[in-house]
């Protein structure tokens, strides 16, 4: 008996089929044997796969499917990959996973990395058969690709196999991952990524590498991503966790948070799918256009780039296609539909879209996106909410302040005054974006002496005017573009700021408002010691930070709440945590290996540290940003619009995040640092500053929370005296990350440095 009743599915592209499907099966079952992988024993005395075994599961009608428009010879390379990814999850799963053998585990994946060699290198005589057909595929692909795809194929393939052991850690410690972290950590240990990839070598065509790195590349990617691999999970729930003891599966993720049936999961599952679809259509159809003009992509490159795109959503469909009718898959009901049965026998149909077409098309598939936007995108302006009662918040660490607080307070105002954030500026009601008044009810110096609470004055002073300069830009692009819906000009704007950090540490153009005045100034005083390299590295965060104000101008333009994925990943960005991370990182870089910072765990860490601050602000600024800012870029209204409740149901949602994200920092510390230690054979040194950084967190996290409980701003009669002067500003940026005190270890002696 199934676990559940599949849900019904947004599936916006009818699927098609390669047809050189035939061919594949034949080439990819004697690859299989040529391998070794029809006969590989199990610890158990069996087999991983016999011919029968993969003949059933038919991973050359999920490549025929997946990739429609390709050649025979290219089908059969794209089905050797996939036939030997699923072979080394599978021989995995027998090896290492029952037995709960780690260090077996770590040994069998850090030999098999020998086998993707970088160009000139040379790789060892493979031992088993994943290592066997690792080293063919890789001979037969790598040569069609350039180095930089190479590069990140290498990324996708290490995550996947890596990764795995965060998954066998799960499951030796019998710990469920949160929604935040599953979501991510998916990515990594998932296959969707390395399936982007992959589309590309089937299409023949690179994302230009111009506009590899731009988010709505990036955007595409991980909606791709996450929706294949949620689907999968809504598959795979009754093989992976009843039958596997798999504990990895978003299903079970969000039974156990919500602490709902698996039934309701299913469904929550499956919203989520189709709001991450929904966010890679409207990122194609709405951002593409835009980026094309934007980097001058060539004619040629646009038709690759849609090449790609269209790959992308050949793969949603076909993968569906595939899931619906693979015996690794729970799926008796899935190819009926209300018009019927879609497909005869496992074979499939054999030409363009057929009956399959009728899903994708039926009122009923098309209803649910429609639905989904119209939800999304009709949102309430200025709903009188009223005050959001506080939830309990779990706060395991002390708060310490700084004991020249009082002395940042005096001289912070007059910084303030000096860059011009009390003065007038055109279209802003009544006055500028902030008087005197304002500014000394926000009390940054007090938020900066608890998150930097052993700086000196002159630190101290630097840290609160980052506080400053990065709250009064996040209110000045909402008051100055945002009620004319000018979204144009606000991208000219944010572009004109990259002149005020130039690389040269040399002259900048003279400043015409606030933001320019005092990033010019914060620039020359942060930045001017660095080297070339790290003042390059430094001002490309800052300018994430700054791109990120004009995302939110698009949403409030379009009144669409955003996808919850994409707002927790953005959220990081508008509160300034990637920027002080990468400040961080080139503190740290001459002392700690480079590579320990694209660890899981140091990223899990800090974006645990960042999510609990973020939906700190949220839940007590949430009155002043929706009824008096008519605001849309709140965690509460997000999981308000997600989940179809009310405030405080939401509201307690957020709690539930925040103290999830909590433990799992605790855990991380706990647990996962020790581990990473040992595995990158840290000396003191370089444990001592990984620990510091972590301390640094503690008190970022409880600082800003005290300092939102402190401060009067979020009150009613404070946000009435405020609208009664005619603007309300939000604060929303803290600089944290990878310990920003450590900065000063890039300056010489006595200079000012955010902490």
């Amino acid at each position: 008996m199934e676990a559940f009743t599949l849900p019904d599915f947004y599936l916006p592209h009818p699927a098609t089929i390669n047809p050189n499907l035939e061919r594949s099966r034949t080439h990819s079952m004697e690859w299989a044997r040529q391998m070794g992988m029809l006969d590989a024993p199990t610890p158990g005395g069996g087999v991983v796969w016999d011919e029968a075994a993969l003949a059933a599961m038919d991973y050359a009608l999920l490549c025929a499917y997946t990739h429609p428009d390709c050649d025979g010879t290219m089908l059969d390379l794209i089905t050797d990959w996939y036939v030997w990814v699923f072979f080394f999850d599978d021989d995995f799963l027998e090896k290492f996973k029952y037995s709960r053998d780690l260090t077996g585990a770590r040994a069998y994946l850090d030999r098999l990395e020998l086998f993707m060699t970088e160009e000139g290198q040379e790789s060892p005589e493979p031992a088993n058969p994943a290592e066997a057909g690792l080293d063919d595929l890789w001979r037969r692909t790598v040569p069609l690709m350039s180095n930089d795809w190479r590069r990140r194929f290498i990324t996708s393939t290490h995550n996947l196999m890596v990764e795995s052991m965060w998954e066998l850690d799960n499951i030796n410690r019998e710990r469920i991952a949160n929604p935040i972290e599953y979501v991510q950590m998916r990515r990594r240990v998932g296959g969707a990524p390395w399936s982007a990839n992959l589309v590309e070598v089937a299409v023949g065509a690179e994302v230009p590498a111009p506009i590899a790195g731009t988010r709505p590349m990036g955007v595409l990617s991980d909606t791709f991503s996450d929706a294949v691999h949620l689907r999968n999970d809504l598959f795979s729930y009754q093989r992976e966790v009843e039958e596997e003891g798999e504990n990895s599966n978003a299903v079970l993720v969000f039974e156990r948070f919500f602490d709902c049936s698996t039934q309701e999961a299913a469904e929550l599952v499956n919203d989520l799918l189709t709001s991450r679809l929904v966010q890679f259509e409207n990122t194609a159809l709405g951002e593409l256009p835009a980026l094309f003009a934007e980097y001058s992509v060539l004619p040629h490159d646009q038709f690759g780039v849609a090449a790609y795109v269209k790959g992308l959503q050949d793969w949603q469909s076909g993968g569906h296609e595939w899931h619906a009718r693979s015996s690794r898959y729970m799926n008796e009901r899935a190819i009926t539909s209300p018009g019927g049965s879609i497909g005869g026998p496992l074979g499939g149909p054999t030409g363009l879209g057929t009956s399959a077409s009728r899903i994708a098309f039926s009122p009923a598939a098309l209803g649910i996106g429609l639905r989904h936007r119209s939800r999304q995108q009709a949102p309430p302006l200025f709903p009188p909410v009223g005050h959001l009662p506080l939830p309990d918040f779990y706060m395991p660490y002390p708060i310490r302040k700084s004991p020249h607080i009082d002395a940042s307070r005096a001289y912070a105002v007059g910084w303030a005054r000096e860059m011009g954030m009390f003065d007038s500026l055109p279209g802003v009601e009544k006055s500028g974006v902030w008087d005197e008044r304002r500014f000394l009810d926000f009390d940054f110096a007090y938020c900066a002496g608890m998150i930097h609470a052993d700086a000196g004055i002159d630190q101290l002073n630097l840290s609160s005017d980052w506080l400053a300069w990065g709250t009064y830009g996040d209110d000045y692009f909402p008051l100055v573009f945002g009620a004319a819906r000018n979204v144009a000009a606000a991208k000219l704007c944010n572009q004109r700021l990259s002149a005020f950090m130039p690389l040269d540490a040399g002259q900048t153009p003279e400043p015409t408002n606030p933001v320019e005045r005092g990033l010019a100034d914060l620039w020359r005083r942060t930045a001017g010691p660095m080297t070339d390299s790290s003042r390059q590295q430094f001002r490309t965060a800052v300018e994430d930070m700054t791109s990120s104000w004009v995302w939110e101008l698009e949403n409030q333009a379009l009144n669409r709440v955003p996808d919850p994925v994409d707002y927790i990943e953005m959220r990081r960005k508008t509160f300034g945590s990637d920027m002080t991370m990468s400040l961080a990182r080139l503190a740290h870089s001459d002392d700690v290996p480079p590579e320990i910072y694209q660890t899981r765990v140091l990223h899990e860490l800090d974006t645990a540290a960042q999510d609990y601050a973020c939906f700190t602000n949220d839940l007590f600024s949430y009155q002043k940003e929706v009824e008096y800012e008519g605001e849309i870029h709140n965690i509460v209204v997000v999981v308000e619009n997600f989940l179809g409740v009310d405030r405080m149901t939401a509201r307690d949602v957020v709690a539930d995040l925040m103290t999830a994200r909590m433990r799992e920092f605790e855990h991380i510390l706990a647990n996962d640092l020790p581990s990473l230690f040992e595995q990158f054979d840290l000396d003191e040194a370089g444990r001592a500053l990984i620990i510091r950084h972590a301390d640094d967190l503690k008190e970022w996290m409880s600082g800003i929370l005290e300092w939102h409980r402190k401060v009067g701003r979020y009150t009613e009669a404070g946000l009435q005296h405020n609208r009664e002067d005619g603007v309300v500003s939000d604060f929303s940026w803290q600089p944290t990350g990878l310990g920003t005190s450590a900065a000063r270890d890039l300056l010489p002696a006595g200079s000012p440095v955010p902490r």
